[in-house]
């Protein structure tokens, strides 16, 4: 479930004590390596991120991913992140219809749920998949085009939520392995977004995994199956410091982070090892 609360909401509030600690925090110059020719990118536990949904996109910072918006990020951006040494994470909604997008209209209304949450969105009937998978390859195909590594298909655990349709744990499963399906035909590697009670039957369809929150609700062991198999999980806190988790999320081989509510370039990250 995306725990988030709506993009309306108020700026996370931080302390000016833990923000003058955090900013001492030195980070290295970081970067993914290459996949062997033929091979997807697969991220391995413990490597840096860069999250960042909203306002105007900030290339300096010292990470070695990017996960960033597929619609609203140019081709040229994702190029000169790619000069730079970064992969980049083309972050798209498969499980949710944003009345923003420009593909909006494609969508049939009748496929069209509740709200999920979010001004302007609403959640999707996966169960249509006939309909949906060339409206899904269309937008991979985007990332593809401007040259991405990979893809994080956001609101892909409706049949958790009351999405305005009986969805059950099966759809989710056909769902999300189809949207994993296209973008591994693309060559792109795939992340499963939260979906934590499908974990043990996905991970073998996904390159690595996002989550929220895991630490704020004690759920981040369940993420092992992933680092177990050398697949990263991009972790994300909003509201518990980044002081009280460090250390389970060093232990847990997690890619951590603690964000404001609205994504944008602000970030915090734990010391390394060693670091003072």
């Amino acid at each position: 479930m995306n725990r988030r609360p709506p993009r309306w909401s108020g700026s996370l509030v931080v302390p000016l004590l833990l923000l003058a600690a955090c900013t001492s925090v030195p980070e290295p110059d970081d970067v993914s390596p290459d996949p062997a020719p033929g091979r997807r990118w697969q991220p391995e536990p413990g490597v840096s991120w860069q999250w960042q949904l909203s306002g105007r996109l900030d290339t300096s910072v010292k990470a070695a991913v990017y996960d960033v918006d597929g619609f609203t990020t140019s081709k040229e951006q994702v190029a000169d992140l790619k000069k730079a040494g970064r992969k980049t994470i083309c972050y798209l909604s498969t499980g949710a219809w944003e009345d923003f997008r420009p593909d909006a209209d494609d969508f049939p209304k009748s496929m069209l749920g509740e709200g999920n949450g979010w001004e302007g969105e609403r959640w999707l009937d996966i169960r249509r998949l006939k309909e949906l998978e060339p409206l899904m390859a269309k937008r991979i195909d985007m990332c593809r085009e401007k040259g991405f590594d990979a893809v994080e298909p956001d609101n892909m655990d409706g049949y958790a939520n009351a999405s305005g349709f009986p969805l059950k744990g099966d759809d989710q499963l056909k769902y999300n392995r189809l949207i994993a399906r296209l973008a591994h035909d693309r060559g792109l590697s795939v992340g499963l977004k939260n979906d934590l009670d499908q974990i043990p039957q996905l991970v073998g369809n996904f390159d690595f995994a996002v989550n929220e929150q895991c630490m704020e609700h004690d759920e981040c062991d369940r993420y092992a199956p992933f680092t177990d198999a050398n697949k990263a999980v991009f972790h994300v806190e909003y509201e518990s410091r980044v002081g009280e988790w460090c250390a389970r999320s060093q232990e847990a081989r997690l890619s951590s982070l603690q964000k404001k509510y609205e994504l944008d370039s602000w970030r915090r990250i734990c010391p390394r090892s060693g670091t003072p």
